[in-house]
């Protein structure tokens, strides 16, 4: 009998089955971080280190496959679009110089001084040697998952770097263009230079025109699924980058500006940011960090004297300039030195981008095997040098802005949500409040629904089907990360078991919908609405939401006279605050019968930085065809309207939001100040 041969049970190395390939990056995914935090490194390094061990130079169990190739350059386009997603707009808009100081400083100093390096100490041409420097001139932000998990992204440093992005890679692919088209074309020419102009308008300005009014309109009408908002996201961020790629530049960078674009319209602790997040943090990032291990070759160390060499002038010129220009900056804008090590740690991030170009330079007879080798070493050193450094850094950064514990009441409210048995838009009531919430609070949102008995034994049947409508509704908080706690009572007056509910869960809020039907004739919004409004002394925000409130372009904001005295006035600015800023849209203050001056004075005084408009309206029969001549659909109005006989309390409140829903925006918020607790404003106050 002729024995049956063994077949050998493991797969031939490299592995190259996409099912194993893809079960290993998930594995290098879980169990890199746990083992390298263990060693006190950011757990991004370890995907990197165990990608270089894994890959080609290391023991060659993955090899530099299609699959690694295509989802590493995806993770890539999504890290880059992410960061423009973060990056706070309201601070860079409000000081864009910031950004454009440090993002030119960072670039063109490691350019000039790199270049003039690469000629006289590499002894490169001229060409060759302003190619090279312009790969370090830029940066990636390798370390980006760092700063968003310490929550520090708002900071005026971070928004910095951030923004400085901006300058810094479309600067890079400029110099790429120039320097291509030079080689190839025997010079620059000035139809070079305006065709990369052109392609760089044509980009920019496609996105942001394109871009933002498709949002709001898929956002407004065909959003009922939460993901198609993602697919749609999806799309618009993976069309951007191929716009780039069309036009002959690279896709982060339309990645980058497709984050712009999105900035407003994907509110910051909602389900759909919850979701991209967790999507690249979890899948598309690790995969660039896998891609970057993959790339780099340990064995170049052994690559003869001259890649050292090369190598350790590329890594001490890009790393003392990035500092240098750090330090320099951080000097001129009054940052301390945590903020300036954050900024050296963010900036000194290189990969795939930079290795991109100097394949392209490889290709094109700038670059020998050591340059090439060279870079691929300096990839590896900057993915340890940046995340250490800005971890070190921003962790200081983070403690510094701890919130002290006796104001985190007032900072993570306690929102009781009435929702009623015929409720519209109870998406978008959910949505404000979560906005209204520290999206990283642990208190949670309590969704209330009050029964009516009915005769007939037909109670018990209500409660179950608004009990089954009120886990759909939590399971919408749970999506985005955010504790909801549901309940349902059953009470002849709806109004008494809404005001008890929030007195049995300690609210410190109530958020109610307005559906501005059946109440015209009524005093201000209904009979069960103005009930609550008699029956608490809780701060209540009233909603009347005509679009979704992510799309909210701008917030106008209706202060009547003499509100200020009202004891609940601070808290309710902070309420407004909080909305503007994390809508991240602009906010006017529209001060009825009073002084501008005196109440952008007050907002200030209130906890939470942000700048707003402040204008004066005579009268109140100005007021109406101001905000109709002013507003547009996608607008939002506010107002801070005391209950009827306190201070602050005009009669023309009691007709305005009737008048209000009439409006182009169809949307505004009213929002009546806590009673009878003068103490409890003082924690939204500025403590000098």
């Amino acid at each position: 009998m002729i024995p049956t041969p063994v077949t050998n049970a493991l797969p031939p190395l490299p592995v190259e089955d996409p099912i194993l390939v893809f079960t290993l990056a998930l594995a290098v995914f879980l169990v890199a971080p746990l083992v390298i935090k263990r060693l006190g490194q950011p757990g991004i390094v370890g995907i990197v280190l165990f990608g270089a061990a894994i890959g080609p130079g290391g023991i060659g169990l993955l090899d530099e496959t299609e699959a690694i190739v295509l989802l590493g350059e995806v993770g890539l386009v999504y890290l880059l679009f992410t960061v423009g997603l973060e990056l706070d707009l309201r601070g860079f808009f409000q000081a864009p110089e910031n950004a454009a100081l440090f993002g030119l400083t960072t670039f063109f100093l490691p350019l000039s001084v790199g270049t003039a390096v690469g000629v006289f100490v590499l002894d490169l041409s001229w060409w060759a040697a302003l190619l090279l420097a312009a790969v370090f001139a830029s940066h990636t932000l390798l370390a980006y998952p760092i700063v968003n998990q310490l929550d520090i992204t708002k900071n005026r440093a971070v928004t910095a770097v951030f923004g400085g992005i901006l300058f810094t890679d479309t600067l890079a692919l400029v110099v790429l263009a120039i320097v291509m088209g030079a080689v190839e074309g025997g010079g620059v020419t000035v139809g070079l230079v305006g065709q990369i102009f052109l392609s760089l308008a044509v980009l920019f300005g496609g996105v942001w025109l394109v871009v933002p009014r498709l949002a709001r309109w898929f956002f407004q009408n065909l959003s009922e699924e939460s993901y198609y908002e993602f697919l749609f996201v999806a799309v618009a961020l993976f069309g951007a980058a191929s716009l780039a790629e069309i036009l002959e530049i690279a896709g982060i960078l339309g990645a980058f500006v497709a984050g712009l674009a999105l900035n407003r319209q994907i509110p910051r602790g909602g389900t759909l940011m919850n979701r991209i997040e967790f999507l690249g943090n979890a899948f598309f990032i690790p995969f660039f960090l896998l891609y970057v291990g993959v790339l780099v070759d340990p064995g170049v160390i052994l690559d003869g004297p001259r890649t050292l060499e090369v190598a350790a002038v590329i890594v001490i010129t890009m790393v003392v300039m990035k500092a240098v220009a750090a330090w320099l900056v951080g000097a001129i804008q009054g940052y301390d030195a945590n903020e300036r090590g954050v900024m050296f740690g963010l900036s000194t991030g290189q990969a795939a981008a930079a290795l991109a170009i100097t394949l392209i330079g490889f290709d094109a007879g700038l670059f020998s095997e050591h340059v090439l080798n060279a870079v691929v070493l300096m990839l590896l050193v900057t993915a340890l040098i940046s995340p250490w450094l800005t971890e070190r850094f921003g962790q200081r950064i983070a403690l510094e802005a701890e919130v002290d514990p006796g104001d985190e009441e007032g900072l993570d409210p306690r929102i009781l949500l009435p929702l009623s048995t015929d409720a519209d838009r109870r998406r978008r009531l959910l949505e404000l409040a979560f906005v209204l919430k520290d999206r990283y609070g642990t208190e949670p949102v309590h969704l209330l629904t009050v029964v009516q008995p009915q005769h007939g034994g037909s109670t018990q049947a209500n409660v179950a089907n608004v009990e089954r409508d009120l886990e759909n509704a939590a399971e919408f908080g749970g999506a985005a990360e955010i504790p909801v706690e549901a309940e349902t009572r059953v009470n002849h007056n709806v109004a008494s078991g809404i005001v008890r509910g929030s007195t049995e869960t300690r609210a410190d809020m109530i958020v109610m919908g307005w559906d501005a039907r059946g109440s015209f004739g009524r005093r201000m919004f209904g009979s069960i609405i103005d009930q609550v409004l008699r029956r608490t002394t809780l701060p209540v925000v009233i909603s009347r939401l005509g679009h979704p409130i992510n799309t909210t372009q701008r917030l106008f904001v209706v202060v009547p006279p003499g509100v200020d005295h009202h004891e609940g006035f601070y808290e309710a600015v902070h309420i407004l605050k909080r909305l503007a800023i994390e809508l991240g849209t602009p906010m006017t203050v529209l001060v009825v019968d009073g002084s501008a001056h005196q109440y952008e004075r007050l907002f200030g005084l209130v906890e939470r930085e942000f700048t707003a408009e402040f204008e004066e309206i005579g009268s109140w029969p100005r007021l109406v065809p101001e905000l109709e001549d002013r507003t547009d659909e996608d607008d939002l109005i506010g107002v801070l309207s005391p209950r009827a006989g306190s201070v602050g309390w005009h009669e023309e409140l009691g007709d305005l939001p009737n008048r209000l829903v009439e409006l182009p925006p169809e949307s505004f918020i009213a929002v009546h100040p806590r009673e009878d607790e003068p103490e409890y404003d003082a924690k939204f106050l500025k403590i000098d």
